[in-house]
């Protein structure tokens, strides 16, 4: 048992030690005997007892499955189930990564700036290739970049990913129920349906700041606060990008911001 969960395995693998739990699944460090390698095995539970989560999990093993890059995370493999009809969890075997970006930030570790230019280099490295395929993060945050004691860093949950051509993937809008509050980019916070790779580099902006001063340059408590503290430190676009948006509560509080009527 790790974290209250059952781990039911192959035999080639031996676990380990745990390495996390979170709502999206339980994590346990493992070493391959067959391979003669370590691996992180990610138990996903109830996988489709929800719609949603069902289509997140999807999502996510489709676009690792088929993306391959230094900067990326790797799915080795799925774990067969023992009856394809019947089963209701998910083994994901990927290669490990001792921690991530969000806890280096948080920790007395120092973090000079040859760590933050060598970061930053293969977050721009790996989303360059992530969206030369046509895709979109959309939920790029300290939490998501897996991180080694090289320094070697790795993108990781697509599980709100979509293709910029939403048909490549499935069809209806792209949905602004987002990524993390304090890294959503403006048009996503004003409900927008038509974006682009602009938000997940909005989104290493903050990032990028948050390296430098070891916190969360942008800390909004809820969506309207959000915007006021992106106006504060940026000020207010020109009036032809807020007429772009119309209607929608935090339309208003954009426009109230400005001083418009």
């Amino acid at each position: 048992m790790v974290f209250g969960t059952e781990f039911i395995v192959e035999k080639r693998y031996i676990i380990k030690e745990p390495a996390g739990s979170g709502a999206y699944g339980t994590v346990v460090i493992a070493d391959d005997t067959t391979k003669g390698i370590q691996v992180a095995i990610k138990k996903i539970e109830r996988a489709f007892e929800h719609k949603l989560f069902t289509k997140r999990t999807l999502r996510e093993l489709r676009i690792l499955r088929l993306l391959s890059h230094e900067n990326i995370v790797q799915l080795k493999t799925i774990q067969k189930p023992e009856d394809k009809d019947k089963f209701n969890e998910i083994y994901a075997i990927f290669e490990v990564m001792e921690t991530d970006l969000g806890s280096i930030i948080k920790s007395q570790q120092e973090l000079s700036i040859a760590h933050i230019q060598f970061f930053l280099y293969q977050i721009l490295r790996g989303m360059k290739y992530v969206h030369s395929a046509g895709i979109l993060h959309r939920d790029l945050k300290p939490r998501n970049l897996l991180v080694n004691s090289n320094c070697d860093l790795k993108i990781c949950d697509f599980g709100l990913a979509r293709a910029e051509i939403p048909e490549l993937y499935e069809a209806g809008a792209m949905t602004d129920y987002i990524s993390t509050r304090w890294y959503r980019a403006p048009e996503l916070l004003l409900g927008s349906e038509d974006y682009s790779g602009s938000v997940d580099m909005w989104s290493i902006g903050c990032i990028f700041a948050e390296m430098l001063l070891r916190k969360p340059i942008l800390p909004g408590q809820d969506s309207e606060n959000q915007l006021e503290l992106i106006v504060e430190l940026l000020g207010m676009p020109d009036k032809k990008f807020i007429a772009n948006y119309s209607g929608g509560r935090l339309t208003e509080v954009f426009k109230n911001l400005s001083g418009e009527k």
